[in-house]
């Protein structure tokens, strides 16, 4: 996959990583991706999106650890999580290792797709007014406290 720039922005080959898990094995598992790469873009770090929770459903079959089941099980409180990688695979590998790892599940539902994402460019635009900084929004007042 080739990127391509515009004036502001240019857009690079990644990976797009995507689990999903219960929200209390969420920080774990996170502080095992960040132990890899710190998911940087631009002047963030440890950059992550995390969805409100849902309800995952599935049935144990024969070779489950908790041993077949007829009824299927419904469980609430798992989330998804997303995060972009290099394209690089040496990295992928250990961080897909570590959600593994990390991870309270059998059988972890990991995802992974090449993206184009992007980078900003670095131009001065602290005179925009759509800018987080230009703004005067509740979050960014609880944020610097």
């Amino acid at each position: 996959m080739t990127g391509f720039e515009t004036l502001s922005v240019s857009m690079v080959p990644m990976r797009l990583l995507t689990f999903q898990a219960p929200v209390e094995d969420v920080e774990s598992i996170m502080a095992a991706v960040i132990a890899i790469t710190p998911l940087t873009m631009g002047a963030y770090d440890s950059n992550a999106y995390q969805s409100a929770p849902g309800t995952e459903r599935y049935r144990p079959l024969e070779g489950a650890a908790a041993g077949a089941e007829s009824k299927l099980r419904q469980r609430p409180g798992v989330v998804e999580v997303c995060f972009e990688l290099p394209d690089v695979q040496e990295i992928t590998d250990r961080v897909i290792e570590a959600i593994f790892q990390a991870h309270s599940y059998q059988e972890p539902v990991i995802r992974l797709q090449t993206i184009l994402s992007s980078r900003s460019k670095g131009l001065d635009d602290s005179k925009n007014p759509n800018r987080w900084w230009n703004s005067t929004g509740d979050w960014k007042k609880a944020a610097s406290t």
